[in-house]
């Protein structure tokens, strides 16, 4: 996992607002395949590998269901090792007849589905980048239908049994209000744009990464951000190789006019469209 470890920077935690916190903790460990990293009385870290944790669902007081229409979470992404242990999922899935989504995007293949929130999930592997085409510093990519029986063939040997270690939050993607502005944002954050002709889309990635961020707008331009007390995206994490790429990070945003909060070595600050991001170095 290349591009999720030094120096490249990247996404790791993702921090969820759910109306049942039990129901969600049923769907992630019997449906996703997480594990529980740390219970508190309101808040789950879920965990792949039992170190790090890649998710966190909380159920705050007075939460209410999912809005359409709004920025926030679009889906986070889990990327497998293996296209093997894709096969696996894909396989897990249909036992269960879990209705998914699907789609080839040339440098990956994914699987899509919502949780019981509606909170929007990818589980997906990557080609390898030797096989991705480049033309000057943006990559292709597509939306085309998966060779479903190539992947299951692929993952018969492999058994299901949860999240393989080697898991990683491999991007999230984000409903904003805008592009223009929302894309020298994250540029300040220290990601450029990998593929730009995407309709309303926008994807960007450090290192050379097909993304880390995903960018719609999709909602609507415009789009206002969700009410704190709605279920969808509390925050996710931006981690940074050194302390040096976060403090260059920090004076980039600052620079940009964003307001930003230090607590604890960690750093938070709102994008445009008032998605919550926390800085780390890791």
């Amino acid at each position: 996992m290349k591009y999720h470890n030094k120096p490249v920077t990247f996404i790791e935690l993702v921090e969820l607002k759910v109306v049942d916190l039990q129901r969600s903790l049923e769907f992630y460990e019997n449906i996703i395949g997480f594990k529980v990293l740390e219970q508190q009385a309101d808040k789950i870290y879920l965990t792949a590998d039992g170190k790090t944790a890649l998710l966190s669902i909380e159920q705050p007081a007075d939460i209410l269901p999912t809005q359409q229409k709004t920025t926030g979470l679009y889906h986070f992404a889990l990327l497998l090792p293996t296209r093997a242990d894709l096969g696996a999922v894909l396989r897990h899935f249909a036992e269960l007849n879990i209705r998914i989504g699907a789609g080839d995007h040339l440098v990956s293949e994914a699987l899509y589905l919502n949780d019981p929130d509606g909170n929007g999930i990818e589980i997906y592997s990557d080609r390898p980048d030797t096989e991705w085409k480049w033309e000057n510093e943006f990559v292709e990519m597509a939306t085309l239908q998966i060779d479903a029986q190539s992947i299951l063939a692929e993952g018969a040997n492999t058994e299901w049994n949860g999240l393989p270690t080697g898991t990683v939050m491999g991007h999230i993607h984000l409903h904003v209000s805008e592009l223009a502005e929302t894309q020298k944002f994250y540029n300040a954050l220290g990601f450029d744009v990998i593929t730009p002709n995407y309709p309303g889309a926008l994807f960007m990635g450090s290192g050379k990464y097909h993304h880390h961020i995903g960018l719609n707008t999709w909602a609507g331009v415009g789009a206002p951000p969700s009410p704190e007390n709605v279920v969808g995206l509390k925050a996710f994490s931006v981690v940074y190789p050194s302390n040096e790429a976060l403090q260059t990070a920090v004076s980039k945003v600052k620079a940009f006019g964003t307001e930003i909060v230090e607590e604890n070595g960690t750093f938070t600050v709102k994008d445009p469209s008032q998605n919550k991001i926390k800085l780390t170095v890791k």
